[in-house]
């Protein structure tokens, strides 16, 4: 892997892996523009690593409410806002981790062809661009129901499909649920971390298992730059959206569809 390959990379994950675009559709379009070699395992787990740091460091006042709450809870000392938000974010991610673990080699073997990758570009684009424009909730993430996390969740194993967009199936079914934009999207951006996490872990559970040599000083590039893309990303999407909506993102999400349709029919 050369510098460029890894600047392009890393900055192409931590921009996509938050916004309702799909990261999936944007990698393997570079990689039939350039031509270029895997990227290897090592390179996929930097970078998630620096998305999750970044996530991890946006939230970190949540978090730690969250977290106090949370353990309060565990104590016998009641629930605050925060425990039953980390409560919620818990139970969202089980779906996603069954449907990971019970499906995963059929997606990676069955499900990587190109024009699935587009359907799925512009039907799940169809369907948050039908969200934005019809609901007007006001709910924050702490008005969250068992309801909303069930199919919040479930919604999040639909991400499983290349070309559905993680953040971008969540953000669908908040918006349906009735939550405003901002909170839909923090909601999302709070359940990317355990599923960054995992996916990570998963990763990493697979380079040991078949070593290969570390570029550790463009490794150490790309984490950073994945990581200060994936922080500004999430920065100005959560002031876009407050004013613009979802729109934007649907037909970009159209126009790459159409792309990849034209690209491999």
């Amino acid at each position: 892997m050369d510098l460029l390959q890894a600047v392009v990379l890393a900055l192409i994950q931590g921009l996509t892996e938050f916004l309702p675009v799909s990261s999936s559709a944007h990698l393997i379009l570079v990689s039939v523009f350039t031509g270029w070699e895997d990227q290897g395992l090592t390179f996929d787990v930097a970078v998630h690593l620096g998305t999750l740091v970044a996530v991890i460091v946006f939230f970190r006042q949540d978090l730690l409410t969250m977290g106090g709450d949370f353990f309060r809870s565990l104590t016998g000392k009641g629930h605050g806002p925060g425990s039953r938000l980390a409560w919620a974010v818990i139970l969202g991610t089980i779906p996603v981790g069954l449907a990971g673990l019970a499906f995963r080699d059929v997606v990676a073997n069955h499900l990587r062809d190109p024009l699935i990758l587009a359907c799925g570009l512009i039907f799940f684009g169809l369907l948050l661009g039908w969200a934005d424009w019809r609901r007007r909730g006001e709910r924050t993430v702490y008005s969250l129901t068992w309801k909303d996390i069930v199919v919040i969740g479930c919604a999040q194993a639909l991400a499983l499909i290349p070309g559905t967009s993680r953040s971008g199936i969540t953000m669908t079914a908040g918006l349906f649920m009735g939550l405003s934009r901002e909170a839909a999207s923090r909601f999302s951006f709070l359940l990317s971390i355990p599923v960054i996490f995992l996916a990570g872990a998963l990763e990493t559970r697979h380079l040991l298992r078949q070593p290969e040599p570390v570029q550790w000083e463009l490794i150490g590039l790309a984490t950073l730059l994945a990581g200060i893309s994936a922080y500004l990303c999430i920065h100005y999407f959560l002031k876009f959206i407050r004013t613009v909506g979802m729109q934007p993102f649907v037909g970009y999400r159209l126009l790459l569809g159409i792309v990849l349709i034209w690209m491999y029919w």
